[in-house]
């Protein structure tokens, strides 16, 4: 009896410990299966270490740098390529991140709060802010790194397998009604004599609203880059039979960095260095 129900419990034992890896190597083709594993291996084997904070932090970085060197993405989480990409045939390889010295003020701090209670509740010389363009979630852009440090192993959804708490986590600024008035919120909020903002034209806020936001701060210059638009918008949209669906409209827009502040000297210093 022993060796018949033996051979049924290594199975059933293999199947699960495979469940991790088939997610994103064949349900969700992000990775190919032999990096799947590895990135599996390693990640456990950090998690069961006793580590100094810090240095779990870099050896999380090196291994999500690693991953994404060899996914089989156009760069967000949002759906795999039809095809593997070149580099997802390559084998994982860990590297030392680029550490960078302490800053003069101390060590940096991550605060992970919410847009406007940090612009509530903290102070700074200058306040960068990069918010979501339309509809598409930061959360569920990058859901896989996510999932990575914390390991905390979410039910998943959809064809990219996205975390199941993407459904629920949701912005003011990915609805196209309130993104005006969220940001107007936030900037209205930030405790800094000079803030940068980063934003597009093809973004639920126009320049003009921007601009009229903004002005309320300070004074406003705006520098207008011309960029390739996202590698996934020029591939264009395919349905699950492959066949492309709709037409490309275009393939460039325009980054507007607005840097607004009362200080006059700071704004001519940055126009200087344009």
């Amino acid at each position: 009896m022993l060796r018949r129900k033996h051979p049924v419990i290594q199975k059933k034992k293999k199947k699960r410990e495979t469940t991790k890896i088939l997610l994103f190597c064949e349900k969700s083709r992000f990775f190919q299966p032999k990096n799947g594993e590895r990135v599996d291996a390693i990640r456990e084997k950090i998690e069961k270490m006793e580590l100094h904070p810090e240095l779990k932090s870099i050896l999380l970085i090196s291994l999500m740098e690693a991953a994404d060197r060899v996914d089989s993405t156009t760069g967000v989480q949002m759906a795999y390529l039809k095809k593997w990409a070149p580099r997802a045939h390559k084998d994982l390889s860990l590297r030392l991140p680029d550490l960078v010295d302490e800053g003069l003020n101390g060590k940096s701090k991550a605060f992970k709060m919410d847009a406007l209670e940090a612009a509530k509740t903290l102070k700074a010389d200058v306040a960068y802010l990069d918010p979501p363009y339309n509809q598409h979630k930061y959360v569920g852009n990058y859901h896989i790194w996510e999932s990575l440090v914390l390991w905390d192993k979410p039910e998943v959804y959809g064809i990219a397998c996205k975390r199941i708490d993407v459904k629920s986590r949701k912005s003011s600024f990915n609805y196209k009604r309130q993104a005006v008035d969220a940001m107007r919120d936030v900037v209205l909020a930030v405790q800094a004599p000079t803030m940068v903002i980063s934003f597009n034209n093809e973004g639920f806020i126009s320049r003009e609203d921007m601009e009229q936001i903004l002005d309320q701060k300070g004074k406003v210059i705006v520098i207008e880059k011309d960029y390739k638009r996202y590698v996934g918008a020029q591939i264009g949209i395919h349905n699950p039979s492959g066949n492309k669906v709709g037409e490309i409209s275009h393939l460039r827009n325009k980054e507007f960095i607005y840097v607004v502040s009362e200080n006059e000297d700071i704004l001519a210093s940055v126009l200087n260095a344009v």
